[in-house]
């Protein structure tokens, strides 16, 4: 017995030895998986995780078409007090020299077409006397401002310049919250710089910046220079014109706020084509409905805003509308909040009609008014 272990042991060790680096090389021809394609898929998952290692592509492509602008304008200087005295003025009379200084500001914009056409904000040419354009490629010449919407804070200038660089336009209705977004300007007239962030926010209102608000927001560093200049996404196409930042300090925080390139669009192509941006308008104030007041309309758990103001003559007026009454729907669209209910009066073109459901007395009628053209803002007049 022992002999014949002896002799059967040696190849028998060997043997199992064999079968088990036979196992561990091929284990599919004993039905388990193979390591191989293990190993094989796990780089491919990693590498699908990955980013890009540089924008400059989409720079590249987008900051031809961004420019910096420099703004000129005259401010009359405070009066000396000594000719507000009247034993002064005994002598003078009111025909006094008036003391003046040349005020100087700096903003970007972008073209928009081969033609010359450009987008940046009102405040950035608001007043000015001059406004000179300095491209990337190292030209420079004179804006004219075509028109201007303080509601939204956009203008439009035009140049006359050959060969002209435009940007891409994206869509702003399809960004999405954790988007690359890559802010291109002229901060504190240091030069065209970029600065890389992500979509923070979309929809933003009730900042009190604009009459019409439905800002970006974004964490891309926008410093003071920057108004007026693009937002672009990762792949060099403008998505916002940057407009405002929230700072204690006066520089980036991390809070950025950009117009959306549908709404500058629209207003480009109004100004363009009218001279001035069209907007629907009813004539009216409105407030919220509280729950407060939901319950003494016996509205409670329906939106709705209350009518707080009427212009008289108005369309709302005309169509019959009172103070007090609760608007629950406008042209079928439930109306739960007042800014977003008015910026689609907005969008509605004048002596369109539209069925407007009210709540008056616990009781819902329905109204019929004729939209018509919102009325330009008054001016802010400077102080001297």
């Amino acid at each position: 017995m022992l002999k014949a272990l002896r002799f059967f042991g040696w190849p028998l060790l060997a043997g199992v030895l064999i079968a088990l680096l036979i196992i561990q090389r091929y284990p599919q021809w004993v039905g388990l998986p193979s390591l191989d394609v293990n190993l094989q898929q796990a780089p491919q998952t990693t590498s699908t995780q990955q980013g890009p290692v540089s924008y400059a592509d989409a720079v590249v492509i987008a900051a031809p078409a961004v420019v910096n602008l420099y703004t000129t304008k005259v401010i009359n200087k405070p009066a000396h007090p000594l000719f507000e005295d009247p034993q002064f003025r005994r002598f003078f009379g009111d025909n006094l020299p008036k003391q003046q200084r040349m005020e100087s500001s700096l903003g970007s914009g972008v073209i928009m077409s081969p033609e010359g056409y450009l987008l940046t904000n009102n405040h950035v040419t608001s007043g000015a006397e001059q406004i000179v354009v300095a491209l990337k490629d190292g030209r420079e010449t004179l804006a004219r401002v075509i028109g201007s919407d303080p509601e939204t804070d956009l203008a439009v200038l035009k140049i006359d310049l050959k060969n002209l660089p435009s940007i891409t336009v994206g869509h702003s209705e399809n960004i999405r919250v954790g988007d690359v977004a890559l802010a291109i300007g002229n901060p504190f007239g240091v030069g065209q710089t970029v600065t890389m962030g992500i979509i923070s926010a979309t929809g933003r209102n009730q900042l009190g910046l604009n009459s019409y608000e439905d800002f970006i927001q974004t964490d891309a560093a926008i410093n003071p220079g920057n108004s007026g200049g693009a937002l672009v996404d990762a792949n060099g196409n403008l998505t916002g014109i940057n407009t405002a930042i929230f700072s204690k300090s006066g520089g980036s925080q991390g809070i950025g706020f950009a117009i959306p390139i549908k709404l500058a669009m629209e207003v480009m192509k109004s100004i363009i084509e009218h001279g001035q941006v069209i907007r629907g308008w009813l004539g009216i104030e409105v407030q919220p409905l509280t729950q407060e007041l939901a319950e003494s309309f016996g509205l409670a758990g329906r939106p709705g805003i209350v009518v707080a103001g009427i212009l008289r003559d108005g369309p709302a007026q005309k169509a019959g509308m009172q103070l007090g009454d609760v608007i629950l729907s406008i042209d079928g669209e439930p109306a739960g909040d007042g800014r977003r209910s008015m910026n689609q009066v907005a969008r509605i073109k004048p002596t369109e009609k539209v069925a407007i459901q009210v709540m008056r007395n616990g009781k819902e009628l329905k109204l019929t008014a004729e939209i018509g053209l919102r009325p330009p803002p008054a001016p802010v007049k400077e102080e001297e």
